[in-house]
């Protein structure tokens, strides 16, 4: 198993593993083009997990200059429980603490149980104070 740098070239194949991990939402910020632009925005901080030219893990990290945000840590379905999940965590976190961010934050479906479970035993502690809302950028 190989951690390296998430490329362009790996869209297609980090998609499939997102649509096939319950608890991944997906949405037109996942679109081909806009994970390319993800990736050239915040290059070096998102990386995948190789074994036998197939891709078995993701994660997608980025920042604002400020603060991190992870999106769609996923681990193949065969390859749970081996301490993926949490190797690309500390790759991630690494290549931000890099970049100058001291502080990352991640969303977490309120019914995935498992991920709020696998956030917690890496560490991460949960924000109940703190309440996310979302605007469309378009015009009403």
């Amino acid at each position: 198993m190989t951690l390296r740098p998430f490329l362009s070239a790996d869209i297609a194949a980090a998609r499939a593993l997102w649509q096939a991990t319950p608890g991944v939402g997906l949405s037109t910020a996942d679109e081909p083009a806009a994970l390319e632009s993800f990736l050239n925005r915040n290059p070096g901080t998102s990386f995948v997990a190789e074994s036998d030219g197939r891709i078995t893990g993701t994660i997608l990290v980025g920042h604002d200059g400020r603060r991190g945000l992870i999106h769609h840590l996923a681990v193949a379905a065969d390859c749970r429980r081996t301490g993926l999940g949490r190797r690309l965590v500390e790759v991630g976190l690494a290549a931000l603490h890099q970049a100058g961010i001291d502080k990352c934050h991640l969303m977490v479906f309120t019914d995935n149980t498992g991920g709020a479970a696998f956030w917690t035993s890496v560490g991460a502690k949960r924000r109940d104070e703190l309440a996310l809302y979302s605007l469309a950028t378009t015009p009403h």
